[in-house]
């Protein structure tokens, strides 16, 4: 089971973020960095294709060996499906129509949504926005482990349970730490997928419905891309909170890796944010990053001074205005 890690605690820090002073500071040297902050239109496109991919895939898997099925949900769903929602993460900083038009961005979520199985846009994207604008901020960034996950979650066999049941952590955290009263685009998210769901059934069955919603949670759990929720703020350097990732699952993932540069630009779409890097070098060269998210899963599990207690937890100050 291994040893239990030292800390006991949260990192609690107070001083605000940094990504606001440093935002300000590189527009003022590199102001050509205003001109990327324009929607992506190659977005809705890619969006449709993956899910005009999973229809076919629905359709394809409905008289497989259960076995197949199971394979080709964790091999192929769970990778459309992980991209899926970092696509979703995209439009709800409106990166497919731009900001002039963001119930357009909530009504293509929904639909981006579909091949999941689960309701996910609507409210991701009102918590997500408080993750931008209070990171870390006790009882309202809900991308914070709660201190049952922290203590608990402390071995390398735990943590390794831990990463295989993210998706659960991440749908009752907010019922935890920060509940919110449900919206009407909410009530249509939900019933929009669930009749989707009721006609993927009828149409082709068992099969297809657990292709889906297991590649959603295989995909979001133990596989290589997850490696993602724990390199963007877990503090393996003490005094760094986000890290950037720069190897190749960007390109599945609309350039999610590149962290440091998302969070000082929130409003700048993914395909974009090399270039944010590329311009404004002196800042991000010598920022701790990553190459591998399958190594910073195998060190999050393995080494003993890293746990879910491993983020920076800040006391906010002032008025805070929620999503």
């Amino acid at each position: 089971m291994g040893n239990t890690v030292a800390r006991e605690d949260f990192e609690w820090v107070y001083t605000d973020q940094p990504h606001a002073d440093r935002r300000k500071e590189i527009l003022a040297k590199h102001p050509e960095i205003k001109a990327l902050m324009k929607p992506d239109y190659n977005l809705i496109w890619v969006v449709v294709l993956m899910v005009l991919a999973q229809l076919t895939a629905f359709y394809l898997v409905k008289d497989l060996d259960w076995k197949w099925v199971v394979f080709w949900a964790y091999v192929f769903g769970s990778c459309i499906s992980h991209s899926m929602t970092l696509a979703i993460h995209e439009i709800s900083h409106n990166s497919a129509f731009g900001n002039s038009k963001a119930m357009w961005n909530r009504w293509f979520g929904i639909f981006a949504n579909l091949p999941l199985g689960l309701p996910y846009s609507i409210s991701f994207k009102r918590y997500h926005m408080d993750h931008h604008r209070y990171l870390g901020g006790d009882g309202i960034d809900v991308d914070i482990p709660t201190n049952f996950e922290g203590w608990f979650f402390c071995t390398p066999f735990r943590k390794f349970m831990w990463i295989v049941l993210q998706p659960f952590f991440y749908a009752i955290r907010p019922l935890c730490i920060n509940p919110k009263p449900i919206t009407r685009l909410e009530v249509i998210n939900l019933l929009a997928q669930l009749s989707f769901d009721v006609v993927i059934y009828y149409l082709w069955g068992v099969k297809s419905i657990f292709y889906m919603l297991a590649g959603s949670v295989l995909g979001l759990g133990l596989h290589p891309i997850s490696g993602h929720f724990i390199a963007e703020h877990y503090m393996f350097l003490k005094g760094h909170e986000t890290y950037s990732y720069y190897g190749p699952l960007n390109l599945l993932t609309f350039n999610v890796g590149y962290h440091n540069e998302h969070h000082d630009f929130p409003n700048i779409p993914g395909k974009s944010l090399p270039l944010v890097k590329k311009i404004a070098a002196e800042y991000y060269d010598n920022l701790p990053q990553y190459n591998s998210w399958i190594k910073v899963l195998y060190d999050f599990v393995m080494d003993d001074t890293i746990s879910p207690y491993s983020r920076m937890k800040r006391q906010l100050k002032g008025e805070v205005k929620q999503e």
